[in-house]
């Protein structure tokens, strides 16, 4: 197993040598706990509480689960008030130190080997953990899911890590990822508007494609014709005028228009 302690250094653990492993408060953390076994050489000892956490020292389990007192004691620091005596929800184990780690093994370390494709692809000081070595580190839950206070390490994975802590070698080696720079950053970026920006007019196109070749429209454009036919729809489809109408200017010869306006023949009254 894998397990992670927080405020509690490898020089703590070293010099009290036994202590149980209280304070853990994750359910699948808790329920890996009550798998381990006594006398397990799992548990290897994750040093976090510090700028360059990794593996520094190895234990072994010393007492099975059993129930995490500190849960329902109000004055510590894990303190739970749901769990209690007669129903208790989380449990620990006793671990006792057996080793530091000759060479200390960061995370930083671990993650460079995880984003390696294959061994021949390491640097020739630490080519000595080889294929399997490589693939069992980028197996390991540390490396691919985060942090959890107790983890499973595999058989396969725990040798992998004991030929590191034994034989080193990484002190020169710039284990950080290396970062992208400015101009490939902007170069994708561009290239990424320009591949949506031709999706976009895509369509516009295939359409113009389309509507060449066999269609009514261009048969009837490419005939001779094209002016005639162009013609016609242009008057009987011209739109209404909807100003209003003069009236035409009667003929002068026009008789029932020219006669005087006929006179009231009623004599006014005196």
């Amino acid at each position: 197993m894998f397990l992670t302690r927080r405020q509690f250094s490898v020089d703590d653990f070293e010099s009290v040598k036994t202590s149980p492993w209280e304070g853990v408060r994750n359910y699948e953390a808790r329920n890996l706990m009550k798998e381990m076994q006594v006398g397990e050489k799992v548990a290897v000892f994750y040093h976090s509480n510090c700028k360059n956490p990794g593996i520094a020292a190895f234990a072994e389990v010393a007492k099975m689960s059993y129930p995490d007192y500190t849960a329902w004691d109000a004055s510590h620091p894990y303190y739970d008030p749901k769990s209690d005596k007669d129903n208790p929800r989380w449990h620990m184990v006793d671990l006792s130190f057996t080793a530091r780690a000759e060479h200390f093994i960061p995370l930083t370390l671990l993650r460079y080997i995880a984003d390696t494709t294959v061994a021949d692809d390491l640097p020739a000081e630490i080519k000595y953990i080889g294929e399997d070595g490589v693939k069992a580190i980028k197996s390991m839950d540390l490396v691919t899911r985060g942090r959890l206070s107790v983890q499973r390490v595999e058989a396969n994975a725990w040798d992998t890590i004991q030929l590191l802590a034994k034989n080193g070698g990484w002190d020169g080696l710039n284990l950080k990822p290396a970062k992208k720079s400015k101009k490939t950053t902007a170069a994708k970026i561009s290239s990424k508007a320009a591949t949506k920006i031709k999706k976009k007019r895509q369509p516009a196109a295939t359409a113009e494609e389309d509507d060449g070749g066999d269609s009514p429209l261009s048969s009837l454009e490419s005939s001779g014709d094209e002016k005639h036919i162009g013609d016609s729809v242009a008057k009987t489809s011209k739109p209404r005028s909807t100003a209003p109408r003069k009236r035409k200017a009667p003929p002068e010869n026009d008789t029932a228009l020219n006669d005087p306006p006929r006179r009231s023949r009623r004599h006014k009254s005196d």
